[in-house]
């Protein structure tokens, strides 16, 4: 179902969505997130797929000498410049993740965390390949999903979110593999080293590899080459 997030999943019921977290949840966050830090310097421009409300925004902006974040939800980007009004070095805009309106090679890091590669609920290679457009020479990209080890812990937040009315009812029948399912349409999915592998593989002029972080996280990670 597209802009499932757009509608019904941003700006404050988003919040709410993380709100909800357990404490291993939280873990994975934090892990995810640092994981991603450890790639960007004072210098590094960066740009954040999906950004949401910026939830991530603060951590990015203060290690990086600038962040860009986008997102299809107007209501998130809204929200995230009424939080983030005092970060100088954030600029925000609603934009497709399938259409960046960047010239190419602007970005030293490009980041789509959180799943974003199956929330944003368009074709994968459609995002990657305009990530490593936008991506400069000797930069990186990073795409996270998550690890199979966390699939118990996964679908935990998702009832909560369900329970909480912010999701459709979830349809435990269709509802395994990795993949969430409610009845409403919504849909999550992950994908696996194999998966990327097949994405990439018609992709010249990177090198990728892959790290699992926290047991919680699977990172697809791409080197755009000199």
């Amino acid at each position: 179902m597209k802009n499932y997030y757009s509608r019904r999943l941003s700006a404050l019921n988003l919040v709410k969505c993380y709100e909800l977290a357990t404490p291993r949840i939280k873990e994975y966050l934090d892990a995810e997130l640092d994981f991603a830090l450890s790639y960007i310097s004072n210098n590094s421009a960066v740009l954040d797929l999906g950004c949401g409300y910026g939830r991530t925004l603060p951590a990015i902006a203060l290690k990086a000498n600038s962040v860009t974040g986008i997102d299809i939800s107007s209501a998130n980007i809204s929200l995230a410049k009424e939080l983030l009004s005092d970060l100088s070095n954030c600029v925000l805009k609603k934009m497709n993740a399938a259409n960046l309106r960047f010239s190419p090679d602007n970005f030293d890091v490009t980041l789509c965390l959180q799943n974003g590669i199956s929330a944003f609920n368009i074709d994968p290679k459609i995002i990657i390949t305009q990530s490593i457009r936008v991506t400069k020479p000797g930069g990186i990209i990073l795409f996270s999903t998550y690890s199979e080890k966390f699939w118990n812990h996964r679908l935990d937040w998702f009832i909560l979110q369900s329970r909480a009315g912010l999701l459709g009812e979830i349809d435990f029948s269709k509802t395994q593999n990795g993949i969430i399912l409610c009845k409403d349409g919504f849909k999550s999915a992950t994908f696996s080293v194999n998966d990327f592998r097949i994405l990439a593989k018609d992709i010249s002029n990177i090198k990728i590899s892959f790290k699992e972080v926290n047991r919680s996280s699977l990172f697809f990670i791409i080197n755009k080459l000199l």
